[in-house]
């Protein structure tokens, strides 16, 4: 790789030994991925506090300099963590301190997180714990390089956004957040942003139940390449862009997608694709219908005992929507309902008398985490429901338990019943 000057002194220590183990790290990383060099990045959105059997063993041994150095910069030594170089936050952790009596997650953990937030807070890690910092005031500017982990706010940022960034991991970022770099490749090259498939949607797309399926499709259609969405749909409003986008990365690896006259990088279908347009595949009833069932075949019992919105993170307008949904019904004794948020929208939910509408049916506003993330759900869940496609997609596997997806509606509806009653309409 070509370093530049300021690249090579942090690699040969003249900011200290975290930074050129960090240094280090990105090197061999780069050259590992065939890139000529480093991108300069000012926005890294990575995982540090997040507690695991694992980082409370080291912190026992050497505290969290210790943790920072083996799990975020590949490094056996214990280094003196310094400052954040760039502007980092924290996404999506363990559960906090609202969820003791509630979740069922270990309270050790708990308090190891607080202790993490204070640590790295200190240094200048801004503890945003949420997989969508976007709604949070995290917001880079078109054609800003990053270094953001986690599939749904990665291709939120490349897609809605215009700014730049792979899928990076915990020890991509950890290192990123002490340099200020980040191997140039993939995303952050203007040759590898255009178009790759042609979906053309002939019918039915009408609401967010219907953008996180219309994603679930073109994610299973084209993998990990780049969809443009064109045809008959209304626009789409930033709830409906993170479900398609989140949808899409679940089913597919989808980091980034176009939609014509809608996202910042595609004025017009010619412009989404570097040559050619390709054949379209098109998109109506028939494939609606065929994705729904698909993401409904986990489903057997109709007695659901877990309900689960808000993946990703809700918005304040979806945690109104369910308030108005629940506003004077009362949860099915044998059902839970959590609403996953971040904390900073927990707060104005709280503000706003939402919480104390959800609360009063008898679900729960929880920030910080989601039962995917932190491998929990209400002791004795066989069956759970969800409005959204990618935890119908992963929550089955990771917890062992089966999945109805549907809208919003259906979901108050089973968590009022304790029945799963949707249909696609």
């Amino acid at each position: 790789m070509i370093l530049t000057d300021d690249e090579k002194a942090m690699r040969d220590g003249a900011d200290g030994p975290a930074v050129a183990a960090a240094m280090d790290l990105l090197i061999r990383y780069g050259e590992a991925l065939g890139a000529e060099k480093l991108c300069d990045t000012r926005n890294v959105a990575g995982t540090s506090t997040q507690p695991s059997p694992v980082k409370a063993k080291l912190v026992a041994e050497g505290g969290w300099n210790k943790a920072f150095a083996v799990l975020n910069l590949d490094c056996d030594d214990v280094v003196e963590i310094p400052d954040m170089r760039v502007p980092t936050c924290q996404l999506q952790q363990g559960f906090g301190p609202d969820s003791v009596g509630v979740v069922p997650y270990p309270k050790e953990f708990v308090e190891l997180q607080s202790d993490a937030e204070a640590f790295y807070g200190r240094r200048g890690v801004n503890i945003l714990a949420t997989c969508t910092p976007y709604q949070v005031g995290n917001l880079p500017v078109r054609g800003e390089h990053c270094a953001w982990m986690e599939s749904s706010a990665v291709v939120y940022a490349n897609s809605v956004l215009g700014a730049r960034t792979n899928c990076e991991g915990g020890t991509s970022t950890g290192a990123a957040s002490l340099t200020g770099k980040i191997p140039c490749w993939g995303n952050h090259l203007p040759e590898n942003r255009f178009g790759t498939h042609l979906v053309e949607v002939d019918a039915g797309v009408r609401d967010f139940m219907d953008w996180g399926m219309l994603g679930y499709f073109a994610g299973g259609l084209v993998q990990d390449e780049r969809p443009v969405v064109t045809g008959a749909f209304p626009r789409p409003d930033l709830v409906d862009l993170k479900h398609f986008g989140a949808a899409a990365a679940s089913s597919g690896g989808v980091e980034l997608y176009h939609l014509p006259g809608i996202t910042p990088e595609a004025p017009t279908v010619e412009a989404a694709f570097r040559g050619p347009t390709p054949s379209a595949v098109h998109y109506g009833l028939r494939e609606r219908r065929e994705v729904y069932e698909t993401l409904n075949d986990q489903g057997r019992s109709t007695d659901v005992d877990f309900v689960l919105l808000g993946c990703p993170h809700a918005s304040i307008d979806q945690i109104r929507a369910a308030a108005r949904a629940l506003d004077g019904k009362r949860l099915h004794s044998g059902t839970q309902l959590w609403i996953m948020t971040p904390r900073a929208l927990k707060a104005v939910a709280d503000r706003s008398g939402y919480t104390a509408v959800i609360e009063a049916a008898g679900g729960r506003l929880l920030a910080d985490s989601c039962p995917a993330m932190s491998r929990v759900a209400p002791p004795g869940t066989r069956v759970f429901a969800t409005d959204s496609a990618k935890q119908a997609h992963y929550l089955p596997a990771i917890l062992g338990i089966e999945a109805w997806f549907g809208s919003l509606e259906d979901c108050v509806d089973a968590a009022v019943t304790g029945r799963w009653r949707g249909d696609l309409r």
